[in-house]
């Protein structure tokens, strides 16, 4: 179990690393979880290592909201004050978001061919 929780923090470590180093505009994580990726693909005996560690920690990432939501409630003033315009802009952003998915699937559907005849 050590040995598995250890790669997976070395690469979110190295993809901290890289990320402030180079002065990229991505995460440190997401980039370390691309390289994780590209090391299971080349290596499946990692993947294996791994795989139980990642299943349990899948498992109770619900635990992982825990703090999450303590600091929304440790916040609720700031919440009362600026809830609306919350809830709007993630209600706008959402529906943005489901658009461009959309109009990106259909765009890519008629490039390969694949559109659906309606």
């Amino acid at each position: 179990m050590i040995p598995a929780l250890a790669v997976i923090l070395l690469f979110q470590l190295g993809g901290e690393a890289l990320s402030r180093g180079l002065g990229l505009p991505v995460p440190g994580p997401v980039i370390g979880m691309v390289a994780l990726v590209a090391a299971f693909a080349a290596s499946p005996r990692l993947a294996a290592l791994v795989r139980p560690v990642a299943q349990g920690l899948l498992a109770h990432l619900s635990l992982l909201f825990v703090p999450a939501g303590v600091g929304v409630v440790a916040h609720l003033p700031l919440l009362r004050e600026a809830g609306g315009a919350l809830l709007a802009a993630l209600l706008l952003s959402t529906i943005l978001a489901i658009a461009a998915g959309a109009l990106t699937f259909v765009a890519v559907a008629r490039l390969t061919g694949d559109a659906a005849d309606d």
